[in-house]
Protein backbone atom coordinates (compact mmCIF):
# COMPACT_ATOMS: atom_id res chain seq x y z
CA UNK A 1 0.00 0.00 0.00
CA UNK A 2 1.35 3.50 -1.26
CA UNK A 3 1.94 6.04 1.92
CA UNK A 4 -0.98 8.20 -0.06
CA UNK A 5 -3.42 5.44 0.20
CA UNK A 6 -2.46 5.10 4.12
CA UNK A 7 -2.60 8.70 4.60
CA UNK A 8 -6.29 8.55 3.08
CA UNK A 9 -7.47 5.14 4.11
CA UNK A 10 -9.03 6.19 6.93
CA UNK A 11 -10.69 9.58 5.66
CA UNK A 12 -14.41 9.06 6.51
CA UNK A 13 -16.96 9.63 3.33
CA UNK A 14 -19.96 11.64 4.28
CA UNK A 15 -23.42 10.15 3.10
CA UNK A 16 -24.68 12.23 0.35
CA UNK A 17 -28.32 12.88 -0.92
CA UNK A 18 -29.20 13.58 -4.15
CA UNK A 19 -31.32 16.73 -5.33
CA UNK A 20 -32.96 18.69 -7.86
CA UNK A 21 -32.59 22.28 -7.87
CA UNK A 22 -35.70 23.83 -9.25
CA UNK A 23 -34.59 26.76 -11.84
CA UNK A 24 -37.18 29.29 -13.00
CA UNK A 25 -36.39 29.37 -16.79
CA UNK A 26 -38.49 30.01 -19.99
CA UNK A 27 -38.79 27.16 -22.29
CA UNK A 28 -36.73 25.76 -24.73
CA UNK A 29 -36.87 26.64 -28.73
CA UNK A 30 -37.88 23.22 -30.52
CA UNK A 31 -38.41 24.53 -33.71
CA UNK A 32 -34.98 25.77 -35.04
CA UNK A 33 -35.47 26.22 -38.62
CA UNK A 34 -38.74 28.19 -37.82
CA UNK A 35 -37.12 30.45 -35.73
CA UNK A 36 -34.19 31.24 -37.66
CA UNK A 37 -36.24 31.78 -40.95
CA UNK A 38 -38.28 34.26 -38.94
CA UNK A 39 -34.92 35.97 -38.26
CA UNK A 40 -33.92 36.09 -41.60
CA UNK A 41 -37.44 37.48 -42.80
CA UNK A 42 -36.63 40.81 -40.64
CA UNK A 43 -36.06 43.54 -43.47
CA UNK A 44 -32.68 44.86 -41.61
CA UNK A 45 -31.35 41.27 -41.59
CA UNK A 46 -32.61 40.13 -45.44
CA UNK A 47 -31.67 43.62 -47.19
CA UNK A 48 -27.84 42.84 -46.24
CA UNK A 49 -28.07 39.33 -48.46
CA UNK A 50 -28.05 39.53 -52.13
CA UNK A 51 -27.65 36.42 -54.73
CA UNK A 52 -24.33 35.69 -55.76
CA UNK A 53 -22.81 36.92 -52.67
CA UNK A 54 -20.79 34.43 -50.84
CA UNK A 55 -20.89 34.41 -46.98
CA UNK A 56 -18.52 33.34 -44.15
CA UNK A 57 -20.62 31.91 -41.23
CA UNK A 58 -18.14 31.77 -38.45
CA UNK A 59 -19.00 28.97 -36.12
CA UNK A 60 -17.29 28.61 -32.65
CA UNK A 61 -15.54 25.86 -30.41
CA UNK A 62 -17.93 25.94 -27.44
CA UNK A 63 -21.11 23.32 -26.37
CA UNK A 64 -23.91 25.36 -27.78
CA UNK A 65 -27.13 24.08 -27.69
CA UNK A 66 -28.02 22.97 -31.08
CA UNK A 67 -25.20 24.52 -32.89
CA UNK A 68 -25.15 22.37 -35.57
CA UNK A 69 -28.91 22.34 -36.41
CA UNK A 70 -28.67 26.21 -35.97
CA UNK A 71 -25.68 26.24 -38.28
CA UNK A 72 -27.45 24.19 -40.74
CA UNK A 73 -30.54 26.28 -40.91
CA UNK A 74 -28.30 29.42 -41.22
CA UNK A 75 -26.48 28.30 -44.24
CA UNK A 76 -29.97 27.09 -45.51
CA UNK A 77 -31.33 29.98 -45.29
CA UNK A 78 -28.62 31.89 -46.98
CA UNK A 79 -28.55 29.56 -49.95
CA UNK A 80 -32.86 30.18 -50.29
CA UNK A 81 -31.72 34.00 -50.90
CA UNK A 82 -29.32 32.97 -53.26
CA UNK A 83 -26.21 33.51 -52.03
CA UNK A 84 -23.02 30.88 -51.35
CA UNK A 85 -22.09 30.20 -47.96
CA UNK A 86 -19.28 28.51 -46.49
CA UNK A 87 -18.55 28.08 -42.96
CA UNK A 88 -15.07 29.02 -40.94
CA UNK A 89 -13.96 27.91 -37.67
CA UNK A 90 -13.73 31.18 -35.62
CA UNK A 91 -12.19 29.87 -32.17
CA UNK A 92 -8.71 31.62 -31.63
CA UNK A 93 -6.27 29.21 -30.39
CA UNK A 94 -8.64 26.57 -30.16
CA UNK A 95 -7.75 22.68 -31.37
CA UNK A 96 -4.06 23.31 -30.98
CA UNK A 97 -4.13 25.98 -33.21
CA UNK A 98 -3.68 24.15 -36.11
CA UNK A 99 -6.40 24.32 -39.34
CA UNK A 100 -6.51 20.41 -38.90
CA UNK A 101 -7.27 20.71 -35.30
CA UNK A 102 -10.53 23.47 -35.35
CA UNK A 103 -11.68 20.98 -38.06
CA UNK A 104 -11.71 18.25 -35.80
CA UNK A 105 -13.43 20.57 -32.71
CA UNK A 106 -16.30 20.82 -35.23
CA UNK A 107 -16.19 17.43 -36.05
CA UNK A 108 -17.18 16.68 -32.70
CA UNK A 109 -20.07 19.11 -32.59
CA UNK A 110 -21.44 17.20 -35.42
CA UNK A 111 -20.56 20.35 -38.10
CA UNK A 112 -19.03 19.02 -41.06
CA UNK A 113 -19.61 19.73 -44.25
CA UNK A 114 -22.15 17.22 -44.53
CA UNK A 115 -24.47 18.17 -41.78
CA UNK A 116 -23.82 21.96 -42.60
CA UNK A 117 -24.76 21.68 -46.41
CA UNK A 118 -21.45 23.75 -47.73
CA UNK A 119 -17.64 23.80 -47.90
CA UNK A 120 -15.77 24.70 -44.73
CA UNK A 121 -12.77 26.40 -45.25
CA UNK A 122 -10.25 26.26 -42.38
CA UNK A 123 -7.34 28.15 -42.17
CA UNK A 124 -4.91 29.78 -39.09
CA UNK A 125 -3.28 32.66 -41.82
CA UNK A 126 -5.29 36.06 -41.26
CA UNK A 127 -4.51 39.92 -42.90
CA UNK A 128 -4.10 42.92 -40.88
CA UNK A 129 -7.68 45.53 -40.95
CA UNK A 130 -6.04 47.83 -38.32
CA UNK A 131 -5.12 48.36 -35.52
CA UNK A 132 -6.56 50.48 -32.25
CA UNK A 133 -5.13 53.08 -30.45
CA UNK A 134 -2.79 51.56 -27.66
CA UNK A 135 -0.99 50.01 -31.48
CA UNK A 136 -2.18 46.41 -31.42
CA UNK A 137 -2.77 44.54 -34.70
CA UNK A 138 -6.33 43.85 -35.68
CA UNK A 139 -6.33 40.77 -37.11
CA UNK A 140 -8.84 39.07 -39.34
CA UNK A 141 -9.51 34.95 -40.65
CA UNK A 142 -7.85 35.43 -44.71
CA UNK A 143 -10.56 32.97 -45.68
CA UNK A 144 -13.40 34.94 -44.39
CA UNK A 145 -12.29 38.26 -45.89
CA UNK A 146 -12.27 36.87 -48.93
CA UNK A 147 -15.91 36.63 -49.14
CA UNK A 148 -18.47 39.15 -49.88
CA UNK A 149 -20.39 38.84 -46.38
CA UNK A 150 -19.26 37.68 -42.93
CA UNK A 151 -21.42 36.18 -40.35
CA UNK A 152 -20.55 35.20 -36.67
CA UNK A 153 -22.96 32.49 -34.52
CA UNK A 154 -22.20 32.74 -31.22
CA UNK A 155 -24.24 32.18 -27.67
CA UNK A 156 -23.77 35.32 -25.54
CA UNK A 157 -23.19 34.94 -21.64
CA UNK A 158 -20.90 35.47 -18.96
CA UNK A 159 -17.37 35.49 -19.61
CA UNK A 160 -15.14 33.28 -17.41
CA UNK A 161 -12.47 35.82 -16.61
CA UNK A 162 -13.57 39.17 -16.46
CA UNK A 163 -16.94 41.74 -16.21
CA UNK A 164 -18.03 43.82 -18.69
CA UNK A 165 -21.36 45.70 -20.35
CA UNK A 166 -20.25 43.07 -22.74
CA UNK A 167 -18.52 39.90 -22.65
CA UNK A 168 -18.66 36.33 -24.36
CA UNK A 169 -20.84 36.93 -27.36
CA UNK A 170 -20.80 37.70 -31.09
CA UNK A 171 -18.42 40.97 -30.79
CA UNK A 172 -15.60 38.42 -29.11
CA UNK A 173 -16.53 35.70 -31.64
CA UNK A 174 -15.26 38.51 -34.55
CA UNK A 175 -12.60 39.77 -32.35
CA UNK A 176 -10.94 36.43 -30.88
CA UNK A 177 -12.68 33.99 -33.02
CA UNK A 178 -11.85 34.97 -36.45
CA UNK A 179 -8.76 36.44 -35.05
CA UNK A 180 -7.57 33.09 -34.96
CA UNK A 181 -4.03 32.52 -32.86
CA UNK A 182 -2.37 35.53 -33.58
CA UNK A 183 -5.42 37.76 -33.35
CA UNK A 184 -6.48 36.50 -29.95
CA UNK A 185 -2.98 36.35 -29.11
CA UNK A 186 -2.78 40.35 -29.89
CA UNK A 187 -6.04 40.81 -28.01
CA UNK A 188 -4.87 39.07 -24.37
CA UNK A 189 -1.69 41.18 -24.89
CA UNK A 190 -2.31 43.58 -21.90
CA UNK A 191 -4.20 41.13 -19.95
CA UNK A 192 -7.75 40.66 -18.84
CA UNK A 193 -7.79 43.89 -16.83
CA UNK A 194 -7.79 45.55 -20.64
CA UNK A 195 -9.35 42.45 -21.86
CA UNK A 196 -13.36 43.81 -22.19
CA UNK A 197 -12.04 47.14 -24.07
CA UNK A 198 -9.57 46.07 -26.50
CA UNK A 199 -12.47 43.25 -28.02
CA UNK A 200 -14.74 46.28 -28.50
CA UNK A 201 -12.62 48.57 -29.75
CA UNK A 202 -11.34 45.30 -31.61
CA UNK A 203 -14.72 44.91 -32.61
CA UNK A 204 -15.57 47.92 -33.93
CA UNK A 205 -12.40 48.07 -36.24
CA UNK A 206 -13.57 45.07 -38.30
CA UNK A 207 -16.85 45.99 -38.33
CA UNK A 208 -15.93 49.16 -39.94
CA UNK A 209 -13.18 47.56 -42.05
CA UNK A 210 -14.74 44.45 -42.80
CA UNK A 211 -17.86 43.06 -44.94
CA UNK A 212 -19.06 41.91 -41.61
CA UNK A 213 -22.96 41.96 -42.20
CA UNK A 214 -24.82 41.13 -38.84
CA UNK A 215 -24.40 38.17 -36.00
CA UNK A 216 -26.57 35.69 -34.64
CA UNK A 217 -27.08 35.05 -31.03
CA UNK A 218 -28.09 32.92 -28.92
CA UNK A 219 -29.29 33.02 -25.37
CA UNK A 220 -29.36 29.74 -23.02
CA UNK A 221 -31.66 28.89 -19.83
CA UNK A 222 -30.23 27.61 -16.55
CA UNK A 223 -30.37 23.92 -18.21
CA UNK A 224 -28.06 25.26 -21.28
CA UNK A 225 -31.39 24.88 -23.65
CA UNK A 226 -31.64 27.31 -26.54
CA UNK A 227 -34.56 29.61 -25.25
CA UNK A 228 -33.82 33.13 -27.46
CA UNK A 229 -32.22 32.98 -31.12
CA UNK A 230 -31.56 36.84 -32.57
CA UNK A 231 -29.94 37.91 -35.86
CA UNK A 232 -28.91 41.05 -35.44
CA UNK A 233 -27.48 43.70 -37.71
CA UNK A 234 -23.95 44.62 -37.31
CA UNK A 235 -24.91 48.68 -36.32
CA UNK A 236 -26.93 47.14 -33.37
CA UNK A 237 -24.62 44.76 -31.95
CA UNK A 238 -23.53 46.65 -29.37
CA UNK A 239 -26.76 47.48 -27.88
CA UNK A 240 -28.51 44.32 -28.51
CA UNK A 241 -25.55 42.25 -27.01
CA UNK A 242 -25.30 44.44 -23.71
CA UNK A 243 -29.01 43.61 -23.10
CA UNK A 244 -29.30 40.24 -23.94
CA UNK A 245 -25.79 39.12 -21.76
CA UNK A 246 -28.60 40.91 -19.08
CA UNK A 247 -30.88 38.58 -20.04
CA UNK A 248 -28.60 35.55 -20.01
CA UNK A 249 -27.32 36.15 -16.81
CA UNK A 250 -30.83 36.39 -15.33
CA UNK A 251 -30.98 32.92 -16.15
CA UNK A 252 -27.59 31.52 -15.01
CA UNK A 253 -27.63 28.77 -12.75
CA UNK A 254 -26.54 28.96 -9.32
CA UNK A 255 -25.55 25.78 -6.46
CA UNK A 256 -28.09 27.39 -3.78
CA UNK A 257 -26.35 27.05 -0.68
CA UNK A 258 -24.18 28.99 1.49
CA UNK A 259 -21.08 27.81 3.50
CA UNK A 260 -20.08 24.69 0.00
CA UNK A 261 -16.47 23.71 2.00
CA UNK A 262 -15.77 21.35 -0.95
CA UNK A 263 -16.87 20.81 -4.53
CA UNK A 264 -16.60 17.84 -6.06
CA UNK A 265 -16.44 17.64 -10.12
CA UNK A 266 -16.86 14.78 -11.97
CA UNK A 267 -16.01 16.33 -15.44
CA UNK A 268 -14.44 19.68 -17.03
CA UNK A 269 -13.66 20.34 -21.14
CA UNK A 270 -14.33 22.89 -23.53
CA UNK A 271 -17.52 21.91 -24.06
CA UNK A 272 -18.62 23.03 -20.65
CA UNK A 273 -17.23 26.61 -20.22
CA UNK A 274 -14.10 28.32 -21.98
CA UNK A 275 -12.57 27.85 -18.73
CA UNK A 276 -13.22 24.26 -18.42
CA UNK A 277 -15.01 24.82 -15.29
CA UNK A 278 -17.48 27.86 -15.37
CA UNK A 279 -15.73 29.26 -12.18
CA UNK A 280 -19.62 31.46 -12.04
CA UNK A 281 -20.73 28.01 -10.56
CA UNK A 282 -17.77 26.91 -8.80
CA UNK A 283 -17.15 29.74 -7.34
CA UNK A 284 -13.29 30.42 -8.24
CA UNK A 285 -12.01 33.56 -10.29
CA UNK A 286 -9.19 32.89 -12.56
CA UNK A 287 -8.68 36.75 -12.30
CA UNK A 288 -9.19 39.66 -10.27
CA UNK A 289 -11.77 41.56 -12.92
CA UNK A 290 -14.62 39.02 -12.63
CA UNK A 291 -17.38 39.11 -10.50
CA UNK A 292 -18.21 35.40 -9.92
CA UNK A 293 -22.17 35.32 -10.12
CA UNK A 294 -21.97 32.46 -7.50
CA UNK A 295 -22.07 32.46 -3.93
CA UNK A 296 -20.13 29.84 -2.83
CA UNK A 297 -16.00 30.10 -2.12
CA UNK A 298 -15.38 26.22 -1.37
CA UNK A 299 -11.89 25.59 -0.05
CA UNK A 300 -11.02 22.42 -1.91
CA UNK A 301 -12.29 21.52 -5.43
CA UNK A 302 -11.71 18.05 -7.36
CA UNK A 303 -12.40 17.28 -10.67
CA UNK A 304 -12.40 13.74 -11.56
CA UNK A 305 -12.16 13.25 -15.40
CA UNK A 306 -11.67 15.16 -18.54
CA UNK A 307 -14.38 15.16 -21.40
CA UNK A 308 -13.69 12.65 -24.73
CA UNK A 309 -15.15 16.07 -26.54
CA UNK A 310 -12.28 18.39 -25.46
CA UNK A 311 -9.67 16.62 -27.57
CA UNK A 312 -7.19 16.57 -24.50
CA UNK A 313 -7.56 20.14 -24.24
CA UNK A 314 -7.64 20.72 -20.02
CA UNK A 315 -7.32 24.35 -19.78
CA UNK A 316 -8.42 25.20 -16.53
CA UNK A 317 -7.36 22.30 -14.93
CA UNK A 318 -5.25 24.30 -12.81
CA UNK A 319 -7.87 25.83 -10.61
CA UNK A 320 -8.86 22.69 -9.43
CA UNK A 321 -6.69 21.41 -6.04
CA UNK A 322 -6.98 17.82 -6.85
CA UNK A 323 -7.49 15.50 -9.96
CA UNK A 324 -7.42 11.68 -11.05
CA UNK A 325 -4.87 9.71 -12.51
CA UNK A 326 -7.79 8.96 -15.46
CA UNK A 327 -7.78 12.65 -15.76
CA UNK A 328 -4.53 13.58 -16.44
CA UNK A 329 -3.66 10.33 -18.59
CA UNK A 330 -6.15 12.21 -21.21
CA UNK A 331 -4.49 15.63 -21.32
CA UNK A 332 -2.82 16.68 -24.61
CA UNK A 333 -0.44 19.60 -23.61
CA UNK A 334 -0.41 20.34 -27.14
CA UNK A 335 -4.04 20.90 -27.43
CA UNK A 336 -3.78 22.63 -23.98
CA UNK A 337 -0.82 25.14 -24.29
CA UNK A 338 -2.18 27.28 -27.78
CA UNK A 339 -4.54 27.95 -24.99
CA UNK A 340 -2.75 28.77 -21.70
CA UNK A 341 -0.31 31.02 -23.83
CA UNK A 342 -2.45 33.07 -25.51
CA UNK A 343 -4.58 34.00 -22.78
CA UNK A 344 -1.66 34.37 -20.75
CA UNK A 345 -3.48 32.77 -17.59
CA UNK A 346 -0.81 30.35 -16.29
CA UNK A 347 -2.78 28.41 -13.38
CA UNK A 348 -5.08 27.64 -16.43
CA UNK A 349 -2.45 24.96 -17.15
CA UNK A 350 -0.90 23.90 -13.86
CA UNK A 351 -1.85 20.50 -12.91
CA UNK A 352 -3.44 19.83 -10.09
CA UNK A 353 -2.69 17.21 -7.37
CA UNK A 354 -3.03 14.10 -8.36
CA UNK A 355 -4.05 10.96 -7.22
CA UNK A 356 -4.87 7.70 -8.22
CA UNK A 357 -8.92 7.37 -8.31
CA UNK A 358 -12.09 8.98 -7.79
CA UNK A 359 -12.02 7.97 -3.64
CA UNK A 360 -8.64 8.87 -3.29
CA UNK A 361 -9.39 12.81 -4.92
CA UNK A 362 -12.62 13.37 -2.53
CA UNK A 363 -10.81 11.72 0.40
CA UNK A 364 -8.06 13.82 -0.53
CA UNK A 365 -9.96 17.20 -0.92
CA UNK A 366 -12.03 16.47 2.67
CA UNK A 367 -8.80 16.00 4.52
CA UNK A 368 -6.83 18.56 3.42
CA UNK A 369 -10.74 21.00 3.96
CA UNK A 370 -9.80 23.93 6.42
CA UNK A 371 -12.92 24.91 8.39
CA UNK A 372 -12.85 29.04 9.67
CA UNK A 373 -15.92 29.39 10.42
CA UNK A 374 -16.18 27.13 13.45
CA UNK A 375 -18.42 24.19 11.77
CA UNK A 376 -17.10 20.98 12.59
CA UNK A 377 -18.69 18.77 9.81
CA UNK A 378 -17.13 19.59 5.83
CA UNK A 379 -19.95 20.56 3.62
CA UNK A 380 -19.64 19.17 0.48
CA UNK A 381 -21.60 18.73 -3.13
CA UNK A 382 -20.92 16.95 -6.07
CA UNK A 383 -22.04 17.89 -9.70
CA UNK A 384 -21.53 16.78 -12.99
CA UNK A 385 -19.96 19.53 -14.57
CA UNK A 386 -20.43 22.92 -14.29
CA UNK A 387 -22.84 23.84 -16.90
CA UNK A 388 -25.76 21.14 -15.93
CA UNK A 389 -26.53 21.90 -12.26
CA UNK A 390 -29.99 21.13 -11.63
CA UNK A 391 -29.42 17.28 -10.15
CA UNK A 392 -26.08 17.20 -7.83
CA UNK A 393 -25.46 15.27 -4.46
CA UNK A 394 -25.12 17.35 -1.16
CA UNK A 395 -23.78 15.80 2.22
CA UNK A 396 -26.32 15.06 4.73
CA UNK A 397 -25.58 18.00 6.82
CA UNK A 398 -26.68 20.46 4.21
CA UNK A 399 -30.43 18.39 4.06
CA UNK A 400 -31.73 21.10 6.87
CA UNK A 401 -30.65 23.63 4.42
CA UNK A 402 -32.55 21.87 1.41
CA UNK A 403 -35.43 21.53 2.64
CA UNK A 404 -36.16 25.28 3.75
CA UNK A 405 -35.98 26.10 -0.08
CA UNK A 406 -38.69 25.70 -1.87
CA UNK A 407 -36.45 25.28 -5.54
CA UNK A 408 -34.91 22.19 -4.06
CA UNK A 409 -36.11 18.73 -4.25
CA UNK A 410 -35.29 16.01 -2.52
CA UNK A 411 -34.68 13.17 -4.56
CA UNK A 412 -33.18 10.56 -2.29
CA UNK A 413 -32.14 9.76 1.47
CA UNK A 414 -28.66 9.45 2.85
CA UNK A 415 -26.74 7.29 1.23
CA UNK A 416 -23.10 6.60 0.60
CA UNK A 417 -20.62 6.92 -2.48
CA UNK A 418 -20.82 3.94 -5.00
CA UNK A 419 -17.23 3.21 -6.21
CA UNK A 420 -16.41 0.33 -8.58
CA UNK A 421 -13.37 -2.36 -8.09
CA UNK A 422 -10.98 0.62 -8.86
CA UNK A 423 -12.50 3.27 -6.33
CA UNK A 424 -14.21 4.96 -8.92
CA UNK A 425 -17.59 6.26 -9.16
CA UNK A 426 -20.25 4.08 -10.73
CA UNK A 427 -22.01 7.17 -12.25
CA UNK A 428 -19.33 9.21 -13.15
CA UNK A 429 -20.68 12.74 -14.96
CA UNK A 430 -24.44 10.85 -15.17
CA UNK A 431 -25.46 12.46 -12.22
CA UNK A 432 -29.29 12.81 -13.55
CA UNK A 433 -29.15 9.27 -15.22
CA UNK A 434 -30.03 10.83 -18.31
CA UNK A 435 -26.53 10.43 -19.32
CA UNK A 436 -25.95 14.41 -19.97
CA UNK A 437 -21.92 14.70 -20.55
CA UNK A 438 -22.37 13.09 -23.56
Amino acid sequence: MSFVKKLLQDVPLPDMVKIKQHFPSPEEITDIPLTIHQQFSHPDIRKTIKPGMTIAVGVGSRGVDKIAEIARAVVAELKALGAHPFAVPAMGSHGGATAAGQLHVLENLGITEATLGCEIRSSMETVKVGEIENGLDVLMDKNAMQADGIIAINRIKAHNAFTAPMESGILKMITIGFGKQEGADACHTYGFGNMAKNILDMARVKIANTPFLFGVGTIENAYDKVVKIEAIPADRLEEREKALLAESKSYFPRIMFENVDVVIIDLMGKIYSGGGMDGHVMGRAPTPYVEPIASIRPDRIAVLDLHEQSGGNATGMGWADYCTQRLFDKVDLQETYPNVITSRLARDGFVPVILSSDKEAIQAALKTCIILDGRTEIRMVRIANTLHIDDMYISANMLDDAMKNENIEIISGPAQFQFDEQDNLVDLGNISGKDKHH
